[in-house]
């Protein structure tokens, strides 16, 4: 017998956890003051996109690739300024959103973890130079 972890999207239970990880990590975005600007006025197409994404790269069915193809986290993301302070905005909205869908261990684990590692890729731009005393 083989033993085949299990993916995030098995031990979650499908969809509906990665539904409102999205919902609760973009109620956060809609009133922050360093990530709103990098988003359109109406952020229903963002939360359909990274929906899809997270189901599929979490071990769901792939129609982000489907719609969009390879995700290219980077290049999609290269035309925003990201910087250490914007990272961390969005690493803790995500951190939030994730207890907020009451994600059990060890999805939350691997979850938290998969999101520090790629918001830190992420980031395009120095931290800003402190001005001498």
């Amino acid at each position: 017998m083989s033993f085949k972890p299990q993916s995030v999207y098995e031990l979650v239970g499908g969809e509906e956890p990665l539904r409102l990880v999205v919902e609760s990590f973009y109620d956060k975005v809609a009133g922050d003051r360093v990530l709103r600007p990098m988003y359109p006025a109406d952020l229903a197409e963002s939360k359909r996109r990274l929906f899809l994404f997270l189901v599929q790269f979490f071990g769901g069915p792939s129609r982000y690739s489907e719609e969009r193809g390879h995700p290219r986290l980077r290049m999609r993301h290269f035309p925003f300024a990201i910087d250490r302070q914007a990272r961390d905005h969005w690493l803790d909205h995500m951190r939030a959103a994730i207890d907020a869908a009451a994600i059990e261990e060890p999805a939350r684990t691997m979850m938290r973890d998969y999101f520090e590692r790629s918001s830190a890729f992420l980031i395009n731009q120095p931290d800003p130079i402190d001005p001498p005393d």
